[in-house]
């Protein structure tokens, strides 16, 4: 394997089904679910942070009249009930999993506390970092670079709908050219967008890898921990 401890960053509308009105698929929930099965009994220990776009996203509120720190806090709930989808998804599929939210809510999670987020993925068990960085303004890319440094995690993927980065959008423009391998320094200077500057930035502080690949390509995850070519790998260079 070529990582061990993997934190993965998934979007909330990663997970929905919009041509059939669902904001949790539960094919999605199930086929996650047996690649994470697949990489805990191959030795991987596994987190994640979602994000919550497929039910509320902060800025969106804002543009229909609510402030933008209570739409923040707002789109980071939304986070927790998808934490809460995934764990059930995982549960069902006797995987062991453990909530962690970084808004106090005892009744439904654990608050995060690191050396206990570290104990669990040491046990197996798959940790799931809910309502982002529990501050607003802060998007859950960070939340994801905060917490894959926060717990050591040996690679950040990046879960998206392309199979990398690209020079530009693939979807838009055919002459895009997609990057095998790019640094911290090239992705924040040309402004590709598919992590915001302070995750880039606070990946390349830690020297955290960054790999985005298509998250819809089957066995990608696998892929990833077997140290194959799946996406587009972001490093010092």
């Amino acid at each position: 394997m070529k990582y061990k401890r993997l934190l993965l960053k998934i979007s909330g509308e990663a997970l929905q089904n919009r041509a059939e009105g669902l904001n949790h698929d539960p094919i999605i929930l199930k086929s996650v679910a047996a690649q994470f099965k697949s990489l805990l009994e191959a030795g991987a220990e596994i987190a994640v942070v979602v994000g919550g776009g497929n039910i509320f996203r902060g800025l969106e509120g804002v543009s229909s009249g609510t402030d933008r720190t209570t739409g923040d806090y707002m789109g980071m709930l939304a986070t927790v009930i998808n934490a809460m989808a995934i764990q059930s998804a995982l549960e069902n599929e006797g995987i062991q999993t453990r909530v962690m939210t970084a808004i106090s809510m005892p009744s439904i999670a654990e608050p995060f506390i690191r050396r206990r987020a570290i104990r669990h993925l040491e046990k197996g068990r798959v940790v799931i970092f809910g309502a982002g960085t529990g501050n607003p303004y802060f998007t859950t890319d960070s939340a994801a670079a905060l917490r894959a440094s926060e717990i050591d995690a040996d690679v950040l993927m990046k879960a998206t709908k392309v199979d990398g980065i690209y020079s530009a959008d693939p979807i838009k423009d055919s002459n895009a050219v997609r990057y095998e391998t790019i640094t911290y320094a090239d992705a924040l200077s040309q402004q590709l967008g598919v992590m915001d500057a302070a995750a880039f930035s606070l990946c390349m502080e830690s020297e955290i890898p960054i790999v985005v690949f298509d998250f819809f390509k089957t066995n990608s995850m696998v892929e990833i921990f077997n140290g194959d070519t799946s996406g587009t790998l972001v490093t010092q260079g």
